[in-house]
């Protein structure tokens, strides 16, 4: 794959670029040791590394393209350089771009969370396959294109990772990605530059938050999930959950709830709960169930 570098830097707000504007390039990376021949190399600043510390060993290894917040003392010959204010969402734009901004292309559905995103995610796709849907996920367990399964490394891939998988998912014509999206990747705006189609809480609860500098702060990282939804989405929410409606505040798209215990546009009753499984009432239709606990009859629910 090549990609011309007007239609890399498409929409992208740049400070200065310094050097050939008439460049191709073949590839993408914020891992230096991972540069080749004409990649583009996205300088991060993390929590203990500085990406533009090795945007020499980027070079060295190949890179002719560096986006940066910091420009270096010397700048190289045959390399061109654009500055950015923040390469974390700069890189969003840029991995969207050269993937040809697959998220454009396919429904995208975001489940966050402090429990139970991954069994979200998995069912949803278990019965889009059932439906015989062509259909794709993204887990902290492992990530699925159709068919074909690949390791995951982190709970949410970054923008690179992300605009990767849901590229080759549309090249295998899936018609939807369900997908977790941590804390961690909200925050990090690993998810930032995607056009998502729907938003899904589980809940929140206390566990999980050693990232985050108070449970305020971990509270208000989620709801910057649903802040980023368009009018054309849609927001579903665990209303029994206390944070669930606040999700919902100055969120632009069309808005939904499901719960057991409070009034909700989607309601369940349990019937009854034992190691034998879970039977259910959802809107006038009994379902049994070989899971069981409470928390399945939500996550069942909200599948529903």
């Amino acid at each position: 794959m090549k990609k011309k570098f007007s239609a890399i830097i498409s929409g992208l707000k740049f400070i200065s670029i310094y050097g050939n504007q008439k460049l191709s390039v073949s590839g993408i990376t914020n891992d230096s040791r991972r540069a080749k021949n004409n990649f583009i190399y996205i300088a991060i600043v993390g929590n203990k590394l500085d990406g533009h510390a090795y945007i020499d060993d980027a070079i060295e290894n190949g890179a002719c393209l560096i986006l940066c917040s910091k420009i270096p003392k010397t700048l190289k010959k045959n390399i061109t350089y654009v500055l950015v204010k923040n390469t974390r969402l700069a890189q969003g734009i840029i991995s969207s771009n050269f993937y040809n901004n697959p998220s454009k292309k396919i429904n995208l559905i975001m489940i966050t969370g402090t429990n139970g995103k991954t069994t979200v995610v998995t069912l949803f796709y278990n019965l889009f396959k059932h439906l015989n849907y062509k259909v794709g996920m993204l887990t902290t367990i492992e990530n699925k294109i159709d068919e074909q399964s690949f390791e995951s490394r982190l709970t949410t891939p970054d923008s690179i990772e992300i605009n990767y998988f849901l590229d080759k998912m549309v090249e295998k014509n899936c018609k939807y990605c369900f997908m977790e999206a941590s804390s961690h990747a909200i925050d990090q705006n690993r998810i930032y530059g995607l056009k998502i189609k729907g938003a899904i809480l589980t809940n929140i609860s206390h566990d999980h938050i050693d990232y985050h500098s108070s449970f305020k702060d971990y509270i208000e990282t989620k709801k910057k999930l649903f802040d980023m939804l368009e009018s054309s989405s849609f927001a579903l929410v665990n209303k029994d959950d206390k944070r669930g409606e606040y999700m919902l505040q100055n969120c632009n798209a069309k808005k939904y709830t499901y719960g057991i215990k409070k009034a909700s546009d989607f309601k369940a009753k349990i019937i009854s709960n034992s190691i034998e499984g879970l039977k259910i009432n959802i809107e006038d239709s009994r379902i049994f169930l070989k899971l069981f606990g409470e928390f399945n009859a939500y996550n069942i629910l909200c599948i529903y």
